[in-house]
């Protein structure tokens, strides 16, 4: 009988240190952001700020598409800001992804856990003092709800825009520089086709040099007259037409 007193409160005992532990113990997902900011290999994504107060994301669509999955087994980040703003972390500036909560630091890890995720609000039931002041009261809160909802939704709804306005952005410059490779291409081949109309050009000087001379004047037929006629003009609607379009 004593032996099973004996087990029963060193298994007490024991359960007691796990619950205390198990308090103690910082939430995973701060762990897990945690671990990422501080990783110097991925400091180009996200990194801690200039004085390790606060966190920086510098580029959303690579934290969420490359290093979310990782830890976290989604690529979510509005759902990764949503997580955050649970744990008390608040959004310091309009022009960056900086957050910051006085519990999260560079270099103090064992501050992580005094941070606790915030409870849900719920719905206690008042005393009756009147229909109409229970009903009022309940009408209030619904409608605190509601705004706290728009602004989640709203918050939520930028961070998807301002994402996907990155990765078009990526996208077209991307498509400028193809274009631009092709026209550099094309303005090659231009030159190209305006050194062989030079050198077409100068072929009939040399045949002339070939033609007989009499008492100093070279000899022409009326037939190789209109064919010098016809390759100079020729030569001249080629030349029009190549330097307009290598312009």
């Amino acid at each position: 009988m004593e032996v099973l007193e004996e087990v029963q409160v060193s298994d007490e005992k024991s359960l007691l240190e796990y619950v205390v532990m198990k308090k103690s113990s910082p939430s995973p997902f701060l762990l897990k952001t945690y671990m990422l900011v501080e990783d110097p290999a991925t400091d180009d994504v996200v990194s801690w700020n200039s004085d390790g107060s606060a966190f920086v994301v510098w580029q959303p669509a690579e934290f969420a598409r490359d290093l979310l999955p990782t830890l976290f087994k989604h690529s979510n980040f509005s759902s990764f800001v949503r997580q955050l703003n649970t744990y008390g972390f608040r959004k310091i500036t309009t022009s960056r992804w900086e957050f910051s909560n006085d519990k999260f630091k560079k270099g103090e890890k064992n501050l992580l856990r005094e941070i606790r995720r915030r409870k849900a609000w719920t719905n206690r039931q008042q005393p009756n003092n009147g229909g109409q002041s229970q009903d009022a009261n309940s009408n209030n809160k619904k409608d605190n709800i509601t705004e706290e909802d728009q602004r989640s939704s709203s918050s939520t709804s930028s961070s998807s825009e301002y994402i996907n306005l990155v990765d078009e952005n990526k996208r077209l410059k991307m498509e400028n520089g193809v274009l631009s490779s092709e026209l550099s291409l094309m303005k090659n081949k231009c030159k190209e086709l305006m050194n062989i109309v030079t050198i077409f050009a100068k072929i009939p000087e040399k045949e002339e040099e070939k033609k007989p001379m009499l008492f100093g004047v070279r000899l022409e037929v009326k037939e190789e007259m209109e064919r010098k006629r016809k390759r100079v003009e020729l030569n001249e609607i080629a030349s029009v037409f190549l330097s307009q379009l290598c312009k």
